[in-house]
């Protein structure tokens, strides 16, 4: 079963797909390693004040199972809604959440084989055997950075997601299996007994660190860094090695704590630069005090503002650059008016309640976050990418099968896909052959590999995780582990190789698809605006600016 949120404006479907303990290296950050135990809460506590939240959470009728000092919060069991209302009343604590799923990716199906003009490509077809259908490539010169700066194999590369297809052979010559790790367990069906993940394919339900059973974060590895191997696509980076940190559910969801586990978990291993291709839900808008929430709702808005917050600082002071996704909802970010998606777990939860500027989303409005809108082959930003002049830092490639007359499959993005899954989602029939425009496969050599074309924010931030990546290439020092560069400034360098873009005239832009309008207002100047950030990545610029 997918879990399908709608673009508020209606005028493009936006499907959301998904997204062990830890083992770091000796020496690396294991002190107040959380419990294996499962709990029922996660419960933060303000600085300097554990020992009174282990009490409050005694008072309450709870019992502390486990707990995480570096984000500062325990795993404790409890008794419901009033053991959570009590435990708010404590001026220890901060935020109290359940330990349960709380996300979904961003990326949109181009769907099936009523997409025409699988054939109709632009450029030429040099490189590697599909590089003729990634116009993306192309619009932010990474097929001529990919001679130039491929990538030093020193770059560690997180893929924070539903998993990666590590034996897929446009992933495989650069995936780290021996760093991968799995944080999440398959939940075959959900609280009220709906399907979610469906039947395990692992004994113990815990799937292999070089599985992906939904394909969202095989296509944004791909992205990322598909080697030139002479099959299929090249990445940005291609040159670079991949770890897979799964913290996403095979239905798309993702638990708060193997999210905060796979923030903590990049940050002890060395990761340079990790990918954030999902939003932290079932709030859409997490608001800390909104009053149409109940306490217990609003405690756990505050648990997961508090908490991605805390393992953000905590990554980033480890020396990962962290890029996020903004999203596909068509939403100015800085003037959010309704959230009728929350909260959006389990199914028919669902509210209509007023937000503003005070409520965030979720990793993409977090402080220390790279946020990236999406764009489509015209340089247009795409139909379905959120904005907003506070939000958005930088553009990518993203895809928008309506950027142009009628809609077509290859205006989307191009990246490697798990034949399996194809198989599973009925892309591809007995004999290999695809069924649709939105799936090609490559045979130059064997065994055949698969691609599939998606758009969404979900594809804008690879882009610029591989050009961030490039940059830690060419400008990181020797570390531990590797290269290493500070994320400030990676994140200064990013900014200043990106290709400024004004705000189109008029700043009014109107969407028009399927009979209808839409309008967009793009606000700010030509070096930081809500359409485009501090402008369109460039990975060109990236391997031979010097600043």
């Amino acid at each position: 079963m997918r879990r399908v949120a709608c673009c508020l404006t209606a005028l493009a479907a936006v499907v959301t797909l998904a997204a062990c303990s830890p083992t770091p290296p000796a020496g690396r950050g294991t002190q107040n390693k959380p419990s294996a135990q499962r709990a029922d809460y996660l419960v933060f506590y303000a600085t300097g004040r554990h020992q009174e939240a282990v009490e409050a959470v005694e008072q309450a009728g709870g019992t502390t199972v486990g707990e995480d000092g570096r984000l500062g919060y325990l795993l404790a069991k409890g008794g419901g809604n009033t053991f959570v209302e009590n435990l708010g009343t404590d001026p220890a604590i901060v935020g109290v959440s359940p330990d349960r799923a709380i996300g979904f990716a961003t990326a949109r199906r181009t769907g099936s084989a009523s997409f025409p003009g699988a054939s109709a490509l632009s450029g030429d077809t040099t490189g590697e055997p599909l590089a003729g259908r990634q116009w993306d490539m192309r619009m932010i010169g990474a097929d001529r950075a990919n001679a130039k700066v491929p990538g030093s194999k020193q770059v560690l590369v997180g893929i924070i997601d539903t998993g990666v297809d590590g034996k897929h052979p446009d992933i495989a010559p650069n995936f780290d299996r021996r760093l991968s790790r799995n944080f999440v367990t398959d939940k075959p069906k959900d609280e009220n007994g709906e399907t979610l993940d469906g039947p395990c394919e692992a004994k113990d339900c815990k799937d292999p660190v070089d599985e992906d059973d939904d394909g969202h974060g095989t296509h944004v590895a791909s992205t990322i860094a598909s080697p030139i191997n002479h099959i299929g696509v090249a990445g940005v980076a291609p040159g670079v090695r991949l770890v897979n940190i799964r913290a996403g559910q095979d239905s798309g969801f993702f638990f708060l704590k193997p999210t905060l586990d796979a923030l903590t978990y990049a940050a002890d291993i060395g990761v340079d630069v990790a990918n954030m291709s999902y939003f932290v839900d079932p709030w859409l808008f997490n608001c800390k005090n909104n009053k149409s929430d109940n306490t217990k709702q609003q405690l756990e808005q505050q648990a997961i503002i508090t908490g991605v917050q805390r393992a953000i600082d905590y990554a980033r002071g480890k020396g990962v650059t962290l890029l996020s996704a903004l999203g596909n909802g068509s939403t100015d970010l800085g003037r959010p008016t309704v959230d009728d998606k929350s909260p959006g777990y389990p199914e028919g939860e669902q509210k209509v309640r007023r937000v503003d500027n005070s409520c965030i989303n979720v990793p993409a409005e977090s402080t220390g976050v790279i946020s990236v809108s999406a764009l489509g082959p015209s340089g247009r930003k795409a139909i379905y990418s959120d904005y907003g002049v506070e939000q958005t830092d930088v553009s990518a490639p993203g895809g928008d099968v309506l950027d142009g007359k009628g809609a077509k499959a290859t205006r989307s993005i191009l990246g490697a896909a798990p034949e399996r899954v194809l198989r599973a989602a009925g892309r591809i029939d007995a004999s290999g052959k695809p069924k649709g425009a939105d799936v090609v496969r490559d045979c130059t050599r064997t065994p055949c590999s698969y691609y599939q074309y998606l758009d969404g924010t979900s594809m804008a931030a690879p882009h610029a995780t591989g050009v961030a990546a490039i940059l830690v290439s060419r400008f990181g020092k020797p570390g531990a582990g590797g290269l290493a560069l500070d994320p400030a400034t990676v994140e200064d360098l990013l900014y200043k190789s990106a290709v400024q873009k004004p705000c189109p005239e008029p700043r009014q832009y109107v969407y028009k698809a399927y009979g209808q309008t839409d309008t967009h207002v793009c606000e700010g100047d030509r070096s930081r605006n809500g359409f485009y950030g501090h402008g369109m990545v460039d990975a060109w610029k990236a391997a031979t600016f010097e600043p």
